[in-house]
């Protein structure tokens, strides 16, 4: 028997269904692999997610856990308190206690409807004890929250007559509130804060980040529906806002305010300030504006009320700004305090305009263009300085650009390019008129003649204490730059002097001490007719004492007065006022017996380009016996009249003298009964 081979055709399908199971067999194997990679690669995955979470931002969602049981509801921080120079507190924070409701929790603990009559009653006895609308506290109760402020910053007693009430879902808290001890004292300066704690007006505001200090938060626990549970509540305090003090001086703040309040009132004017600084230092002493405000209870009052003017409105000057036109030309060399100059007998051409005096002058030494205020004077002079060198010094003197005080809303005036002036703007400019600048401006730019030639950054902050590190930071005295040599200074104080005892501004005279200063009386701009008003003025006079060692420099200005609005006359006896009382507060020697100061003969010159007709005062001699011309004095200056003559004059009103009896020039003698009428300007 033979044996048959297998066929060729049956071995190749063999090899086949092996080679098919073979890569069965490896797909299986690469789809175990892969699930076994993307399996691992899902473990890797979950493994560093769960990584991140639990290790990377542990504190992230610890913080968010935290915040899903926990309510938090932002506290007023004490804030730092405001000092003066001598550590009198000028703004406090005080505890003071603060009321929320929880209108859910009411409802569940009281177990009644909104509509209830109960409910009601409720809110009633609420807004009666808080002083608050009845049917805007009905309203809170019925919002469906967990937390609404009821009223913060209650007094004690409304304090303890809520805790009597006992009314569920009704809490308080302890905040800190605001409060200015002194009330209006410095409120324009100091400005105020709101109830949460920021700071909206004054140093205030711009002292506000330094001030404010950390938040405090009342944290309480809430369940996964928002609903408080448990009686525990936490604060949590944050740092104490730092201390600042001022270099204001509150008694001679409180001087400034009062002396500054008589002027304004007197005298009819629309609002009035007073600037007081230290003029080697540029400390400001005081600093206010009348009408003024009270920050305890700031929105009783309009905006206008607590705006500082000292720092943030402009005002053309008039002739104030005399000095620094002198200041200039003497320092240039084109004059000397005696370099004679032709005043044109009253009437000076330039450029096609008219330049006044208040009357002739015929040839005065420089000394007596400012003694006796000759716009033309000064114009002439300027004339021969330049407007290149004159815009150069009054850049120089700070004008047309801020302080750096520190303070908000402050303002640099008007000084435009020297390439826009003409003839008629040199010769304006150097009598005080177009051109504008705040008080500040002026008052920094006083102090540099006063001490010597140097430009002081003027200051209103001079330490700032933190208590929490025992840190403290001293404003230090900051020169910006050397304006004048101290011998052209020197002489500008002397010719300074002269204005006070012969001059235009004798009534700024202080018993016992010599004064140097300089007054001004400069015509507003009319905003409709875009010309100089007829009749509204500014009144102002700057000066300094004690001559010999400058302690003060005084800047003074009513804004419109009613009547003669002359500087020598309404502002200078203010400056004589408050630089009085401030020397003898600061225990400073008189420099010669206040005898020796007589009443003179008192010149009343208007500082722009029109015509005075202010009160002559009579010579005083107590053996002519003649009846003084007392009209226009103040009753200071009767009663001075009284002492070096002995005559018998009985006073009547305030404010100044508008008649009188006798006549003036007729004969009397110490036995005659006098009588003078004061009145205040209508």
């Amino acid at each position: 028997m033979r044996l048959q081979r297998p066929s060729r055709s049956k071995n190749i399908s063999q090899r086949r269904v092996r080679a098919d199971k073979e890569q069965e067999l490896k797909a299986i194997q690469r789809r175990i692999i892969g699930f076994v990679v993307l399996f691992i690669l899902l473990a890797a995955t979950l493994i560093g997610r769960a990584f991140y979470l639990q290790v990377l931002c542990a504190d992230e969602w610890r913080e968010r856990a935290a915040g899903q049981h926990q309510k938090i509801i932002r506290l007023t921080p004490q804030r730092g308190a405001i000092y003066d120079s001598n550590g009198e507190p000028l703004a406090l924070s005080l505890e003071a206690d603060s009321f929320y409701l929880d209108p859910t929790r009411m409802r569940l603990e009281l177990g009644i409807t909104a509509t209830n009559t109960a409910y009601r009653a409720y809110a009633e006895e609420l807004s009666r004890v808080l002083d608050l609308d009845a049917a805007e506290v009905l309203h809170k109760m019925q919002m469906d929250r967990r937390f609404v402020w009821l009223r913060r910053h209650v007094t004690r007693e409304q304090a303890r007559r809520v805790e009597a009430l006992a009314i569920p879902g009704v809490d308080g808290i302890k905040e800190h509130k605001r409060w200015y001890p002194n009330g209006k004292l410095a409120g324009q300066v100091v400005g105020f804060s709101g109830v949460d704690n920021h700071g909206l007006e004054g140093l205030e505001r711009y002292y506000n980040s330094i001030l404010a200090g950390g938040e405090h938060y009342l944290v309480t626990r809430k369940d996964a529906t928002g609903r408080s549970f448990g009686s525990s509540r936490q604060v949590i305090k944050g740092k104490v806002g730092r201390d600042i003090y001022l270099s204001i001086d509150k008694v001679i703040q409180h001087i400034a305010e009062r002396e500054l309040k008589k002027a304004v009132v007197s005298t009819g004017s629309r609002f009035g300030t007073a600037l007081v600084m230290e003029p080697y230092t540029g400390s400001i002493l005081a600093m206010t504006t009348y009408p003024d405000y009270d920050p305890n209870d700031f929105g009783r009052y309009a905006a206008g009320l607590r705006r500082n003017r000292i720092i943030c409105d402009t005002y053309e000057p008039g002739s104030t700004f005399k000095l620094f036109t002198i200041a200039a030309a003497l320092e240039e060399g084109i004059v000397t305090p005696n370099t004679r100059i032709d005043c044109g007998r009253g009437t000076y051409k330039v450029g096609g305009k008219i330049i006044h005096d208040y009357k002739p002058m015929d040839v005065l030494p420089v000394k007596d263009v400012i003694k006796y205020s000759s716009n033309i004077g000064v114009a002439r002079i300027v004339e021969n300085l330049g407007i290149e060198r004159f815009h150069h010094y009054l850049r120089e003197f700070g004008f047309g650009e801020q302080t750096g005080i520190g303070f908000d809303g402050e303002v640099g005036g008007i000084l435009h390019p020297a390439s826009r002036w003409f003839p008629i703007d040199l010769a304006a400019i150097s009598f005080g008129q177009g051109i504008t600048t705040t008080p500040l401006q002026l008052g920094q730019a006083l102090c540099a003649v006063v001490n010597g030639g140097e430009l002081v950054y003027p200051h209103l902050v001079e330490k700032i204490v933190d208590h929490t590190n025992d840190q403290t930071t001293t404003m230090e005295r900051k020169v910006k730059r050397r304006v004048i040599s101290e011998k052209t200074a020197a002489a500008l104080r002397e010719m300074m002097v002269g204005v006070t005892t012969e001059g235009t501004g004798t009534r700024a005279r202080v018993p016992g001490f010599s004064v140097g200063g300089k007054t001004g009386t400069a015509q507003k701009v009319d905003t409709v007719t875009g010309g100089y008003s007829p009749d509204k003025f500014v009144s102002s006079f700057a000066g300094f004492a004690p001559t010999d060692k400058p302690r003060l420099v005084v800047l003074i200005t009513l804004d419109e007065p009613v009547g003669d609005a002359y500087g020598g006359l309404l502002a200078a006896p203010v400056f004589a006022e408050i630089v009085e009382q401030s020397l003898r507060y600061l225990h400073v020697p008189r420099t010669h017996s206040a005898a020796s100061v007589a009443v003179k003969p008192e010149p009343v010159v208007a500082a722009s380009s029109f015509a005075a007709l202010g009160p002559r005062l009579l010579q005083v001699d107590s053996e002519s016996g003649t009846m003084p011309d007392f009209v226009g004095m103040s009753a200071r200056q009767v009663l001075q009249v009284m002492e070096k003559t002995d005559l018998n004059i009985h006073i009547e009103g305030y404010g100044r003298v508008v008649k009188q009896t006798p006549a003036p020039g007729n004969n009397v003698d110490p036995d005659t009964r006098l009588q003078v009428l004061l009145q205040p300007p209508r």
